[in-house]
């Protein structure tokens, strides 16, 4: 990967990372039910929909996938790709990143999980069929972007002197 390729990773992993914190917050509050900055301001009294688990995930989701573009970012100058499977990479990548985080950091506030298309046994709504269908991409995207990191990390252990 070139030293852009690479930069444009660790810029997104880094807005990955800030929206995990965001949504961290909002989770805080949740389990509060209020906004607690005291001394700054008294607390006030909130009613955040949504469940733990649900914020949880999302908060893990936005954390995992920020680390993981990081990580490609910071190891993407030792990976042996051409300059096609590079770009390739990095959209793979950046869809996964964001298309896992987005839908589990807005199906809180709907109540939705998407993962099965009708609800499943979470229940039925338009949130939660359009987050499962955001899903696709990154379903096909993260497949995709671990056989190029695999392929990419093989040919560059091939590469140095034994």
């Amino acid at each position: 990967m070139n030293d852009r390729q690479r930069q444009i990773l660790i810029v997104n992993g880094i807005g990955l990372v800030i929206g995990a914190m965001a949504v961290g917050w909002v989770f805080f509050f949740f389990l509060l039910r209020e906004v607690v900055l005291w001394p700054v301001i008294p607390p006030i009294a909130v009613n955040i929909a949504g469940d733990d688990r649900a914020w949880r995930m999302a908060h893990m989701e936005g954390l995992m996938q920020g680390l993981l573009l990081l990580a490609i970012g910071a190891i993407g100058g030792r990976l042996r790709l051409s300059a096609r499977q590079a770009q390739s990479l990095l959209w793979t990548a950046l869809v996964t990143g964001w298309l896992f985080f987005l839908p589990a950091a807005i199906g809180p506030f709907f109540g939705a999980r998407g993962l099965a298309f009708g609800g499943g046994p979470f229940g039925a709504s338009l949130a939660n069929d359009v987050m499962y269908l955001c899903g696709w991409p990154p379903v096909v995207c993260v497949h995709v972007m671990l056989a190029l990191l695999l392929l990419g990390a093989v040919r560059g252990l091939r590469a140095l002197p034994r």
